[in-house]
């Protein structure tokens, strides 16, 4: 019974662990649907604002055209004799001059507008496609997380209470077992323990969020995924890192273990699914996973990819 709970726990981290992945992508699909939609309406406003100005150059060349019509329909000898003044004669064909220059430069501005409105529009369409795919591979990673974390349910439901302690056991000597491991490699001699003071912010932001519950796609405040409590965390120390692992993984400093500090944010395996936030002597915080609350774990407890540090600040040591 034993091995087959072992198989039982190795099964669930693994269904977990793909449910991760899902949540990570959904997650990115999130932020880009939201970008995209601000981008839609800032392309909307435009438009409207573009459709205005048209008919406002419109008003204007047509009350152009309509004044030379009114003057314009003589010839220039009839209209000297009818004139009782020859400057005055001479100043007015000088405004009909200024006039056609002045109604040609409306629609030489018409025609931008125009142009403009075109680009608006096709710009518009492209986004919203975009938009469109997004939301499909939102809903996709959505399907995904659900039946991952309905599998895992639906296998912890079929153990007997005796069997669950036990498996629950088992996971805490697993990640007792690698954290031992990974202290044991005499790692924890060269760390650099001080915190900046926006790392010092972070990390009393996330510790603070002990004890809530863990939930896919969810930033706070009363449940948070692992990304969503690191992304948090960090804009309450008043700076915005990206929200997903792998783009914190991506896009962060990496900085050398040796070297890490608290506040910085460890990216856990191989496929960048899984973060949490260091909070100094070889330890932890993060959001584990579905049914678990936010928890301090030792760092080494589960494979570390890298570590990214959101603040450029230096500490008092450097």
């Amino acid at each position: 019974p034993g091995k087959d709970l072992e198989a039982v726990r190795k099964k669930l981290d693994q269904l977990y662990r793909q449910a991760a992945l899902a949540t990570e992508e959904y997650n990115a699909a999130e932020e880009k649907t939201e970008q995209q939609s601000t981008q839609l309406v800032e392309l909307a406003k435009k438009i409207v604002k573009g459709q205005e100005k048209l008919d406002g150059l419109k008003e204007r060349a047509g009350a152009a055209a309509r004044s030379q019509y009114r003057t314009g329909g003589l010839p220039d000898e009839a209209k000297l004799m009818l004139s009782d003044d020859p400057e005055d004669f001479l100043d007015g064909t000088g405004r009909v001059v200024q006039g056609q220059r002045a109604t040609k430069g409306l629609i030489g501005e018409m025609t931008r507008t125009q142009e403009d409105l075109k680009t608006y529009a096709a710009d518009a369409k492209t986004r919203f496609e975009k938009l469109e795919a997004n939301r499909k591979a939102k809903a996709a990673a959505q399907k995904k997380v659900e039946k991952q974390i309905k599998a895992a349910e639906k296998l912890e439901s079929e153990l007997e209470q005796e069997e669950k302690e036990r498996l629950a056991r088992l996971e805490r000597e697993a990640q007792e077992r690698a954290q031992t491991a990974w202290l044991g490699s005499g790692i924890l001699k060269d760390l650099d323990g001080e915190a900046t003071e926006q790392g010092r912010k972070a990390v009393e932001y996330a510790t603070a969020q002990v004890g809530k519950p863990y939930q896919w796609g969810a930033e706070g405040p009363k449940a948070y995924d692992c990304s969503g409590l690191t992304s948090q965390a960090w804009v309450a120390a008043g700076r915005t890192i990206p929200r997903t692992s792998q783009q914190q993984w991506q896009q962060l400093k990496r900085v050398d273990v040796e070297d890490m500090r608290p506040g910085d944010l460890i990216i856990y395996f191989d496929d960048a699914s899984h973060v949490g936030m260091y909070i100094g002597d070889g330890s932890v915080v993060h959001a584990p996973r579905p049914g678990r609350s936010i928890t301090i774990a030792g760092a080494g407890s589960m494979p570390i990819l890298g570590v990214v540090r959101p603040d450029t600040g230096t500490t008092g040591q450097e």
